[in-house]
């Protein structure tokens, strides 16, 4: 019997894709830098499938690759390698809300935005909100440790996953972590969050719920540069405001914004805009718009409007969170860095990478969490023209390195997955490597879950060559 044919008696045979047609869109996820055909896609319904799917992986000598809505932009999801994605958007039931206690539980499938629909009338929410949230599934989110927009103030999803259940790479269920939060021994869940489906398969997530806020205030910054936009996030910080969100889209972007089905009137004259959202107690809004108001002004903003419903609210969200939609109108393909810096430093930061992109004569654009030092310089290109591909990564490089000598890291809220994996040593020596490899083996001492990811490709002399391991003489079909 195949590996398809095995496949196909666990989930069905509408559970599995393995025609070349089928399995075109599985090729790469949000990073079409890097591509990898797998050689089946299965699509399990609940995790004793998972099991047994992972189990059939085993038996045949075929690594798997665990993957939500390929929304990732890291390669996180591609099977560079080859061998089976297993697909986890059929895992999509909220199981069970605690209103009292705060808490929901999720299969992986549960797609980020539709988790506060579910619980919006409790006067919850779920509070990691990537520009993605539409689409993305809170399962990618563990994955990638996802950030967004109000990371500032409510942090990334570590912050918000109390308890686990996955299945280890021999097939084993295991649970981690407790729904209080609290845990004797090793913080094993905060290993898993953020390991980018290296460690194992998430089949279940307790996720911590929040308030929603009383009042929410937005506010729209607009600036005849971004770096002017830059120093009034260091002032803001500054003076002791906690915002919600503090953003900033470039001229470039507010083009390509406008010029889309994402357009929110924004000035096209801009040099940048910032968006500023405080939420929390209604007696305090005013005086922090106010506050804010101020402090833009005297940075250097031509003016700052404050919404005035919640209709051009979602407007202006709406801006930034289709930003990386609009691209598209630039290129046909779109590289998204996702490099982090200290706030002080992002003024001279964004002078350098606008620099990298003029004299690698690119279409460099910025978007990104001004809050937390969390850039996103998008590169518009074309693969297919190979010199524009080289220069794109080599520019790419260069961006990943500055930041690093400012004393910042290489991803944020994206993960290294393959995309990065080569700069580790960026930042890492071989010792501090070495001491998670030794945790990932502790896992998966065979690294079959999402081989060829995070670590250079060097520190293992087969992982990156699939014939080296023998996973091109596995019969699939």
């Amino acid at each position: 019997m195949s590996l398809v044919d095995e496949l196909q008696a666990i989930v069905g045979a509408d559970g599995v894709l393995a025609r070349t047609e089928e399995l075109f869109a599985y090729e790469a996820d949000g990073l079409t830098l890097h591509q990898g055909k797998p050689v089946a896609v299965v699509l399990p319904r609940d995790k004793t499938e998972v099991q047994r799917i992972v189990r059939a992986c085993r038996a045949n000598g075929v690594p798997f690759v665990p993957r939500g809505a390929g929304t990732g932009l890291s390669g996180g999801a591609t099977a560079i390698e080859g061998g089976v994605v297993i697909e986890l958007q059929r895992m999509n039931a909220i199981l069970r809300v605690d209103p009292d206690d705060r808490h929901a539980v999720v299969q992986p499938g549960v797609v980020n935005a539709d988790l506060s629909k579910a619980i919006s009338h409790l006067g919850l929410f779920f509070a990691p909100d990537p520009s993605s949230q539409q689409a993305c599934t809170i399962g990618g989110n563990v994955a990638e440790n996802s950030g967004g927009p109000h990371t500032l103030k409510y942090g990334t999803t570590t912050n918000h996953v109390l308890g686990l259940e996955m299945v280890l790479p021999d097939g084993t269920l295991i649970r981690l972590g407790s729904a209080t939060g609290a845990c004797a021994g090793y913080d094993l869940v905060g290993a898993v969050v953020g390991s980018e489906g290296t460690l194992g398969i998430v089949t279940e997530a307790t996720v911590r719920l929040s308030p929603i806020p009383e009042c929410v205030e937005t506010m729209l910054g607009i600036f005849d540069g971004v770096v002017d936009a830059c120093r009034a996030v260091g002032a803001i910080i500054q003076s002791g405001l906690v915002p919600a969100a503090l953003e900033i889209v470039d001229q470039r972007t507010i083009h390509a914004v406008e010029d889309s089905v994402y357009a929110a009137g924004l000035p096209r004259d801009a040099g940048a805009v910032l968006i500023v959202e405080v939420d929390g107690p209604s007696e305090a809004a005013a005086s922090q718009v106010e506050r804010v108001r101020e402090i833009a002004l005297a940075e250097g903003a031509r003016e700052l409007r404050v919404a005035r419903d919640e209709e051009e609210r979602v407007r202006f969200w709406r801006a930034r969170k289709g930003a990386f939609g609009a691209m598209g109108r630039l290129a046909p393909d779109l590289y998204v860095h996702d490099a982090v810096v200290p706030r002080g430093k992002l003024p001279e930061i964004l002078e350098a990478i606008c620099e990298i992109g003029d004299r690698y004569q690119l279409k460099l654009s910025n978007v990104f969490h001004a809050g937390d030092g969390n850039l996103h310089p998008n590169i518009s290109f074309d693969r297919r023209d190979e010199e524009e591909r080289v220069r794109v990564i080599a520019a790419g490089e260069e961006i990943l390195r500055t930041c690093v000598e400012a004393g910042g890291v290489i991803t944020g809220e994206h993960g290294v997955g393959s995309e990065k994996r080569d700069y580790m040593r960026l930042l890492f020596s071989e010792e501090d490597l070495d001491a998670m490899i030794r945790l990932r083996a502790s896992f998966d001492p065979d690294r079959v879950c999402n081989p060829g990811k995070i670590f250079p490709a060097t520190r293992f002399c087969t992982e990156s060559d699939p014939k080296a391991r023998g996973y091109d003489k596995v019969p699939i079909s």
